[in-house]
């Protein structure tokens, strides 16, 4: 689900009630992560009695399939006593599970795609610190590259010029840390020209790219979770990508849907799993109550 507020109340008819407390949220019920605002602050503000109905709007929504409420403070003439309502919504996720073998390839219709604009979104889960997200390139000497490499993000990008096709000359942009945490980042490239904003996580980091050209020639295809050695089916230059990648969009196109329905447009190179849920979802804040926790009587 995706969460986007939360409220609270006291026990009924009591002098018990949590007046602050923090907010976790878990994918699998055992690794968890503490949910903070955008100012950083982790701390939420609970209730200042039993009855009244305190709500939080989450600054960022979060996609999650458990919550967990830590209780910091309660009132100290009474016991902690605590009514929960979650809103939020369900959204629409296409989800390929990669095994470190696997990798999905992007056949294009022609030789070779040349495009002056590129917008790559996806999302990812993994414990491994190292493996290939997407990779492309062209005989003219351009490449696109998104790897793990000890856990953060390493980014290459390069438009026709040869001098830096060399796998040692290339220049990487790293974005991120600790992302190899079980816990779903979110991945956001949008390219116009030379100039590249690459978002991570929310943290946006714009720069200008190498190369001669304003436009990247990619040949024949893009290749998801790995590098595929051409000839060696199963035979990759580098470590490939072990872990779970969501709502994989290349240039408009849903990647995972594609491999999902057996288009010819997309080779699995080793099998992957496919998972999807068609749960349409409304962005704004309470489109409907999720959940409710209830000790004693219903919120008032």
């Amino acid at each position: 689900m995706e969460v986007t507020g939360i409220a609270t109340q006291g026990r009924y008819d009591s002098w018990d009630w949590v007046s602050s407390y923090l907010l976790l949220y878990s994918d699998t019920g055992r690794a968890w992560k503490q949910y903070r605002q955008e100012d950083g602050v982790g701390r939420f503000v609970g209730n200042g009695n039993s009855e009244a109905v305190v709500q939080n709007k989450l600054s960022h929504p979060v996609r999650t399939r458990f919550l967990r409420f830590v209780p910091l403070d309660w009132n100290p003439s009474g016991w902690m006593g605590l009514r929960v309502e979650v809103y939020g919504c369900s959204y629409k996720s296409y989800v390929a599970d990669f095994d470190g073998r696997s990798s999905l390839l992007y056949r294009f219709n022609q030789k070779s795609m040349s495009t002056v604009k590129d917008v790559i979104s996806l999302r990812f889960k993994s414990h491994q610190a190292e493996g290939v997200l997407l990779h492309g390139e062209g005989q003219r000497g351009d490449y696109i590259t998104l790897e793990l490499h000890r856990g953060a993000l390493d980014f290459y990008l390069n438009l026709g010029d040869l001098y830096f096709s060399s796998l040692f000359r290339r220049v990487a942009v790293t974005v991120g840390s600790l992302l190899d945490d079980q816990h779903w980042h979110s991945v956001y490239i949008e390219r116009f020209n030379k100039q590249v904003n690459l978002t991570v996580d929310s943290h946006t980091q714009r720069f200008q790219t190498k190369g001669e050209g304003n436009s990247l020639e990619v040949d024949y295809e893009l290749s998801f979770g790995g590098i595929p050695l051409p000839g060696k089916p199963g035979t990759f230059l580098r470590k490939n990508f072990h872990g779970c990648m969501e709502n994989l969009y290349y240039n408009g196109i849903n990647i995972i849907d594609l491999a999902k329905r057996r288009k010819l447009q997309i080779h699995s190179v080793v099998s992957c799993i496919f998972t999807i849920s068609m749960l349409h979802c409304v962005k704004h804040f309470y489109c409907k109550e999720i959940y409710s926790l209830l000790l004693g009587n219903p919120l008032l």
